[in-house]
């Protein structure tokens, strides 16, 4: 017999970033919902960056550690979930040995840019 059980999961509820830090209320204007796949390769680190509305996403291969300016450090590996900084400088790293990737969903705004460098 087949399993037709149906399971939703929650990876992750939170109204704070991986570092402790409040999300911002939701910007003002047209909202546009943008999600990415990200694939940094084996030791490449990615630029000092911030974002300025609420995204979250879920690594789904490899290794990656982020950092933000303060010093604070998240270690992911596959299936764990972030809720990312937002308007924190931070940047990310990948230290493994393989690609890492990433889906991350943006709450953004229609026409601004999700990430600042």
């Amino acid at each position: 017999q087949i399993d037709t059980t149906i399971i939703s999961q929650t990876l992750v509820k939170s109204t704070h970033s991986w570092d402790g830090s409040q999300l911002p209320l939701y910007s003002e204007g047209q909202p546009e919902v943008t999600i990415l796949k990200i694939t940094i390769p084996a030791g490449v680190t990615l630029p000092l960056h911030q974002h300025p509305y609420i995204n979250a996403g879920v690594l789904t291969k490899g290794e990656l550690t982020v950092v933000s300016k303060a010093g604070k450090k998240l270690i992911m590996t596959a299936g764990d979930p972030i809720v990312e900084l937002v308007n924190i400088w931070h940047f990310g790293e990948n230290s493994g040995n393989v690609p890492a990737e990433i889906i991350v969903f943006y709450a953004g705004i229609k026409g601004q840019s999700l990430t600042i460098k």
